[in-house]
């Protein structure tokens, strides 16, 4: 996987690339980051790009003094997928923020996009999660808290939305080291700082006939981001519902076949188109 960086209106934008063919734009959310998808990239028929949201992972530091709401994402994917100057319309790929992120993308630019893969993805109101909410009422004192004491609520996060504990170890090495070199708490405090439940609620009566081909993979056992919204998001967007039995939040890592199938079946179409 090659990872790569340009500046998009006097800002870095980054991200990790692999394969060719049809271009996959892939969305991650909070705490991750593009490397969110680095078990499903080589399993896509297609090119994979995995954008990195300015403000997480190694882009953390892109964040400061940035909107970092869904619907400001939204106009840094835009305008960064316009910079590639693609060939062909990507199919969008979204999980988590990352899915709110891409939702407000193709309804804002559907005629852009080939097709959308939404997975236990926040939408309408179903969001911000407790956890996050509380981290939000306290967020200035959260921002000078020390790495020591931030450190079990990332484990926790973490292995409450895995299935795969083993994968769930290797999640922490991924994401809590950019975390640790720009400031844990700090860094977090601006994403959740950021989040507004607004961002989805202002688009979510226009998914219904959103003219683009849809699916929906859906880890039913996720605490965070509850089944019903993924057959709720199914219904509006006309899309196929992939149920993952027993699996929890971060299907990218724990179910990265179940993601990649619903991705090759949407370029699969394309392709016929």
């Amino acid at each position: 996987m090659d990872t790569r960086s340009t500046t998009v209106n006097g800002m870095s934008a980054r991200w990790v690339e692999h394969g060719t063919g049809r271009p996959v734009v892939l969305v991650h959310g909070i705490p991750t980051s593009s490397r969110l998808w680095r078990h499903v990239m080589p399993l896509v028929d297609g090119r994979t790009l995995a954008w990195e949201m300015p403000g997480y992972g190694s882009s953390i530091p892109d964040g400061r003094d940035r909107d970092l709401s869904l619907s400001a994402q939204a106009g840094y994917l835009l305008e960064w997928i316009e910079s590639l100057d693609l060939e062909e319309p990507p199919v969008l790929v979204g999980h988590d923020l990352g899915g709110g992120v891409a939702q407000i993308a193709a309804v804002r630019a559907t005629e852009r996009f080939a097709g959308l893969v939404l997975t236990n993805s926040v939408c309408y109101d179903s969001w911000p999660i407790p956890s996050v909410k509380a981290m939000q009422r306290v967020a200035p004192v959260l921002a000078f808290l020390p790495q020591v004491l931030m450190y079990p609520t990332f484990v926790q996060l973490v292995h409450r939305g895995h299935d795969d504990r083993n994968i769930a170890l290797e999640s922490l090495a991924e994401h809590w080291g950019p975390y640790v070199s720009h400031g844990a708490a700090r860094s977090m405090m601006r994403q959740v700082a950021a989040l507004d439940v607004q961002d989805t609620l202002d688009i979510s009566d226009r998914l219904v006939g959103l003219d683009l081909p849809a699916r929906v993979v859906w880890g039913e056992a996720d605490a965070f981001q509850k089944i019903g919204y993924g057959e709720r998001l199914a219904a509006d967007l006309g899309a196929e519902l992939t149920r993952i039995p027993g699996g929890k939040h971060f299907t990218p890592e724990d179910h990265p076949r179940d993601i990649a199938d619903a991705i090759n079946s949407l370029l699969t179409g394309a392709r016929k188109d």
